[in-house]
């Protein structure tokens, strides 16, 4: 089984051919919006295992890509930020959905 580490949006990923991971939204080099079924292509590939060999880059591998389709482009459920100050009546409640996109890999190359 083919393993790679992947990083993207300031975050590292382990991933294996076959699996759904969930990204921060990324844009394309057009500024465009990402949709369903577009293929994406990781470039930043930190390290590659594929059973018998492990080749770990430095800080990244060359001419190493990972290649993923997207499944879903959306939100990510809401979470709520409440400050609150004790003895002065100030209370703030405020929702946040960060948009994510559903990437299933489909090569280790």
């Amino acid at each position: 089984m083919e393993v790679a580490v992947i990083k993207t949006g300031g975050k590292q990923y382990v991933v294996s051919k076959g699996d759904t991971i969930s990204i921060e939204k990324l844009s394309t080099p057009s500024k465009e919006d990402l949709k369903k079924g577009d293929t994406i292509v990781f470039d930043e590939v930190l390290l590659v295992d594929n059973g018998t060999d492990t080749t770990i880059g430095a800080p990244t591998i060359k001419d190493a890509e990972v290649k993923g389709t997207v499944v879903l482009a959306g939100k990510a459920k809401k979470i709520e930020v409440v400050k609150y100050k004790p003895k002065s009546r100030y209370f703030k409640r405020v929702g946040h959905r960060q948009p994510i996109l559903q990437v299933k890999i489909d090569s280790i190359a």
